[in-house]
């Protein structure tokens, strides 16, 4: 997803390519209103710009929107506000989604962004040791992500599950995947398995094949854990993240202070305060899975 204020005397903005899917039921859908009706409040001419795509695809994209000119950009994800990066360092960039800004080169430091990323706002996802705490103890874990696409290689989650797991008793595998054929093939491989879970890592390839993820882990009885609520809406065992709707109301804050002139130097990064877990009792029935009580009643939501 990417937001553009337009500079009041620019021409009408209208509809161009984009960078992410909004889905009926995700609550991206309820926020972005919020982003747009914000930054028109102040700007009047806003551009919204949504579409998902590759890397190559999404640089593209990007060149479009900077090529315009707009007075502020809101981008959601890291491979987004790095396609951004690409082609400006004037104009500010207020970001969220995005895990490990520093180690990605997106900012130089969290209290001081430098350059125009000084108004980012961050969030980190995962929290390694619930997440691990989460899963069955005595199992072997595997972690599915695309190198390519998450922060680090992937090695900015892998190394908080590593760290974690022999607490737990867990036996973590990393299994990078790059594409729908590689998902296919490495969850039907593990769920071989006997005693085995997946844990999927948030990047742009695993949320752009969530649907295929949710649905192979079920044909194959592989119980699941995913950073994002909406895997779990579609049916996925269980979440734990970040709440991104809280993610998004920092960011229009952000948005709307950078629009009536805030000083993007003196806007720090932000860690994220609110974080949920949602369970689909549902799916944990089809799979044969007992929740504890004492799960149930930690969850922020419960699927039925």
């Amino acid at each position: 997803m990417i937001v553009a204020s337009m500079r009041n005397n620019a021409n009408p903005p209208s509809m161009i390519n984009c960078s992410m899917r909004l889905e009926s039921n995700s609550r991206d859908i309820l926020t972005f209103p919020l982003i747009v009706r914000m930054a028109t409040r102040v700007a009047h001419n806003v551009l919204a710009v949504l579409r998902r795509g590759d890397a190559e695809r999404m640089q593209v994209f990007a060149k479009e929107l900077v090529a315009l000119q707009p007075h502020v950009l809101f981008a959601r994800s890291t491979p987004v506000t790095a396609a951004l990066l690409k082609e400006t360092h004037t104009i500010p960039i207020v970001f969220t989604v995005v895990s490990d800004p520093v180690g990605d080169h997106l900012v130089e430091s969290l209290a001081r962004p430098g350059g125009q990323r000084d108004r980012v706002h961050q969030r980190r996802i995962f929290a390694g040791r619930q997440m691990v705490g989460i899963a069955q103890t005595d199992c072997a874990q595997h972690q599915a992500f695309d190198p390519k696409l998450a922060p680090g290689g992937g090695s900015y989650y892998t190394r908080l599950i590593e760290a974690t797991a022999p607490s737990f008793a867990v036996t973590p595998t990393a299994t990078p995947v790059h594409g729908a054929v590689e998902i296919e093939r490495t969850i039907s491989e593990f769920a071989r398995e006997p005693n085995g879970g997946l844990v999927v890592l948030p990047d742009g390839t695993t949320n752009t094949h969530r649907e295929l993820i949710v649905t192979l882990a079920a044909r194959h009885r592989v119980p699941t854990i995913y950073a994002f609520r909406d895997n779990v809406v579609d049916g996925g065992l269980i979440s734990y993240g970040v709440d991104v709707v809280d993610q998004f109301l920092q960011a229009a804050g952000y948005v709307d202070r950078i629009l009536k002139g805030a000083k993007p130097a003196e806007l720090p990064v932000q860690l994220p305060t609110k974080f949920e877990l949602t369970i689909n009792l549902k799916t944990a029935k089809a799979l044969g899975l007992d929740v504890p009580l004492q799960l149930q009643q930690r969850a922020d939501e419960l699927i039925e």
